[in-house]
């Protein structure tokens, strides 16, 4: 075990006692046993900090319980991202909900311990969706376009819960510092591919998704999420997230290729100016979403001005 890399895994909880064990669980299993588990509490008032001290008491690796920014989870998220106290190998987000296959940080480092250390790299990729109960009832969608900073613009694709990220991608995370962002895993796609990293998406599931009333997002498989999104789309939602996007990676801006920095000029062109400059500037960039569906929205946006 001294030998094999140590992941620091970064968990983020708040009132999670219902699902948390067999998370904690899922972790204790894995194949891959190097690793140290941070944990950000957010306020529990259940039992969720005295399941965690249990825990602690019960395994060999190091267990370390802090408070939380109790900002909402992706800041909690960013805030231990962030942190330059926290030191590994690698990193992996763990929501307080899910299931881990056995297999799940074996897998990730299979593909991200060859990419060069200097590098930012990020391991993602689909989930298998499991009921509140942990039955499994599906797989979220499967994106089969190659990750990319046109993409990050316009949608994320990856979980933060499957991800698996180098030293190379915490250092930036830290320079950028713990910045208001949409959502963490949606920051990462665009901060590594941005800045001209790697960004893998893995097909085969490594992480059971629960999908239960307490999601913070959930899966978009099936009719009805879709809907929602697309009602979230015409009442201005996807707008104001990506003012928040925007406003991060200006911040960032020093750190981006000159590529992605144009990108982000044509995005904003997407969204500004008359029709005509704005669909010349949807044709222009390659700014697209994964599925055709998904781009007919997406160009329905920027006609209408909803982007």
């Amino acid at each position: 075990m001294d030998h094999a890399p140590r992941i620091a895994v970064l968990t983020c909880t708040l009132n999670g006692a219902q699902f948390l064990p067999a998370q904690l669980a899922s972790l204790e299993q894995q194949t891959h046993a190097n690793w140290r588990l941070i944990v950000s509490d957010d306020g529990s008032t259940d039992a969720t900090l005295k399941i965690l001290e249990h825990f602690a008491q019960r395994v060999p690796q190091d267990v370390e319980v802090r408070q939380g920014p109790r900002q909402g989870p992706s800041a909690n998220f960013v805030s231990l991202a962030s942190d330059r106290d926290i030191a590994g190998d690698y990193f992996a987000f763990c929501d307080q909900d899910d299931i881990w296959l056995p297999d799940k940080l074996r897998h990730g480092l299979s593909w991200i311990r060859n990419i060069p250390a200097a590098t930012p790299a990020v391991y993602g990729g689909r989930t298998r969706l499991v009921s509140a109960a942990g039955v499994p009832y599906g797989r979220a969608p499967l994106f089969a376009k190659a990750p990319s900073f046109a993409n990050a613009l316009a949608q994320s694709i990856a979980g933060a819960n499957t991800m698996l990220f180098n030293r190379a991608t915490k250092s930036m995370i830290e320079q950028a510092g713990p910045l208001t962002v949409v959502s963490h895993d949606w920051w990462l796609y665009q901060l590594v591919t941005g800045s001209g990293g790697i960004v893998h998406y893995d097909p085969v599931p490594q992480v059971d998704y629960r999908q239960h009333p307490g999601n913070n997002i959930g899966c978009n498989r099936g009719v009805r999420p879709q809907l929602k999104r697309v009602r979230m789309v015409f009442q201005g939602g996807f707008s104001g997230w990506n003012e928040i996007n925007l406003a991060a990676l200006h911040e960032v801006r020093h750190l981006l290729t000159d590529d992605a920095r144009s990108l982000m000029d044509d995005y904003q062109a997407m969204r500004r100016g008359n029709l005509y400059q704005r669909v010349s500037a949807f044709v222009r960039s390659g700014i697209r979403r994964q599925t055709f569906l998904g781009n007919v929205a997406l160009l329905t946006a920027i006609v209408l001005r909803k982007v």
